[in-house]
């Protein structure tokens, strides 16, 4: 799952090849928690995602001489890959016995682990599905707090929960880059405070064109290449 973002000639989001192919690639697995009886909201599920993502970029341990720092900056350094798996039961139990750190949402349980290479994957998410995770909101999600950074999807596309998953953790990610030490701090300070919501066709429209981060689909899985998949709206970037 590799993207694109417009506004950078050596993004790690472009859908066209580049330098960053030619380093080892890595990918950041989710997994994400559903139970038969207890799936969680399709919203939520995504919201979770993309904090989880933010959790991950700001842990001492992913920074500096952290224990995941190495594994972090390879990943960043190559293309920006993010696999949702689906896990329930005793799959749950032992990927949260791997190193990583789980975040929950109302209803959501997701888990990211520290980067591994394409190839290498534990062996116990490595059995994980990646399909089956579509998943339904009981009630439209209420409008978002003006305040809030919002993660916009494009209302075109028809994603699967897991794909949506990846793409909201993708724009979480390009928002934080942009940034500065004082706003990324602000935003920690929240517990990453966010929402995800579908735009509306016109609003979609002008939101791909106010500058803000934007992330282009490489086309691997699901949709066309190309395809502009999440704005993110943080206030600081407006």
């Amino acid at each position: 799952m590799s993207h694109d973002v417009t506004s950078s000639a050596d993004s790690p989001f472009r859908s066209e090849p580049s330098e960053r192919d030619q380093a080892p690639q890595f990918v950041l697995p989710l997994v994400v928690r559903i139970e038969k009886t207890a799936p969680p909201a399709r919203t939520d599920a995504l919201e979770t995602a993309a904090r989880a993502v933010l959790v991950m970029l700001s842990d001492e341990r992913s920074l500096g001489d952290g224990e995941w720092a190495e594994a972090v900056r390879d990943w960043q350094d190559a293309r920006i890959r993010k696999v949702v798996r689906r896990a329930r039961g005793a799959e749950w139990r032992r990927a949260e016995a791997l190193p990583g750190i789980t975040v929950s949402g109302k209803t959501a349980e997701v888990r990211v682990f520290p980067p591994v290479p394409l190839d290498g994957w534990p062996k116990d998410l490595v059995k994980l599905q990646v399909s089956g995770t579509d998943l339904d909101d009981p009630e439209p999600p209420a409008r978002p707090d003006g305040t809030l950074p919002v993660l916009w999807l494009n209302p075109g596309l028809d994603m699967s929960a897991g794909k949506a998953m990846a793409q909201a953790g993708h724009a979480a990610q390009l928002a934080w880059w942009e940034l500065s030490d004082e706003e990324r701090t602000a935003w920690r300070e929240t517990g990453f405070a966010l929402a995800v919501r579908t735009a509306d066709p016109a609003h979609w429209d002008e939101l791909t064109l106010a500058g803000l981060p934007l992330v282009r689909d490489a086309g691997f899985t699901e949709i066309a290449p190309g395809s502009c998949t999440v704005v993110a709206d943080h206030p600081a970037l407006r």
